[in-house]
C-alpha cells in the first residue's frame, strides 16, 4: 500500500459484525494513521434471549460505539429493524448518505453470500450506494464523495462457503481485535445461548485459519468487488 492515507468505512450488518470480520484490519488502518469510520445497518434489537428490544437496542449502540472508539474510529447509526432489512428506496438513500459521511477511498462490508439475511442485504445495498452516492443529482444534505469508493468483502462467519483473494496480516493488531470484540459483551452471552458458539475462540479459529493459507500467524480474508470502474484496488489493504 502507499504512503497515502486513506478514508476507510466498514459497514456490517449488526453492531458486533464488523469487529467479528474486519476488526483486526480495520484495527490496521487505524494503527497506521488512516481515518476510519464505522457503520451499522440494523439496530441489533433481536440479538438477545431475555433483553427487551428497546433496551438492547441502547446496550447494542453504546457497545457498538466503545469497540469504535478503542480504535478511535467515528461512526454511523443506520438504525434499521434487526432482521428485517430490506432494500428499498429508502434504506437505499441511508446507505448513501452514510457513504457521502464518511467519503470513503475504501468499503470493506458482508460478502453477498453470507449466511444471514441482513448480511446479504447489507452487501447488495452498500454495492449499489456506492455508486449512487457519486451521482450530484442524488440529493442529500451531504455532497457526493470525491470518488468512487473500492469496495472489500469480508469473510463468511466460520469461513463458509468463502474463498479469499486477498489477506491482511492482523497478527500485531489481533489482541485489539479481541479488546474490540469484547466490548460486545450482550453478544458474547447471547451466542452462546443461541448459537452454542464461544465467540471469541470462535474468531480464533477463523484468523488462525487464515493465517496458515497466507503464512502469519493471524489474518482476515476478503474478495475485491472486480467490476468497473473499481478494478485493480487491491493494493489498497492495509
Amino acid at each position: 500500500m502507499s504512503d497515502e492515507k486513506l478514508r476507510v468505512l466498514g459497514v456490517g450488518a449488526h453492531p458486533d459484525d464488523l469487529e467479528i470480520l474486519a476488526g483486526g484490519t480495520l484495527a490496521k488502518y487505524a494503527a497506521q494513521g488512516h481515518e476510519v469510520f464505522m457503520a451499522v445497518a440494523t439496530d441489533g434489537g433481536a440479538g438477545h434471549a431475555t433483553i427487551p428490544p428497546d433496551e438492547l437496542v441502547d446496550i447494542r449502540r453504546k457497545e457498538f460505539e466503545a469497540s469504535a472508539e478503542s480504535i478511535g474510529a467515528q461512526t454511523y447509526w443506520i438504525g434499521e429493524p434487526d432482521e428485517f432489512l430490506f432494500h428499498d428506496r429508502d434504506t437505499r438513500m441511508k446507505f448513501i448518505e452514510a457513504i457521502r459521511w464518511a467519503n470513503p477511498q475504501v468499503i470493506i462490508t458482508h460478502n453477498p453470500d453470507d449466511y444471514h439475511p441482513d448480511h446479504r442485504v447489507t452487501a447488495d445495498l452498500v454495492f449499489a450506494a456506492a455508486f449512487v452516492a457519486t451521482i450530484p443529482n442524488i440529493r442529500t444534505e451531504l455532497p457526493p464523495p470525491d470518488g468512487m469508493a473500492a469496495i472489500f468483502y469480508m469473510d463468511s462467519l466460520g469461513g463458509v462457503g468463502f474463498q479469499p483473494e486477498l489477506f491482511v496480516d492482523i497478527t500485531e493488531t489481533y489482541e485489539k481485535k479481541l479488546e474490540m470484540l469484547k466490548c460486545h459483551d450482550s453478544q458474547v452471552t447471547w451466542l452462546q445461548d443461541h448459537d452454542n458458539i464461544d465467540i471469541l475462540d470462535f474468531v480464533d479459529g477463523v484468523a488462525q485459519m487464515r493465517g496458515l493459507m497466507c503464512s502469519v500467524k493471524y489474518a482476515e480474508g476478503f474478495k475485491a468487488a472486480w467490476v468497473w470502474p473499481r478494478i485493480g484496488p487491491e493494493h489498497m489493504l492495509p
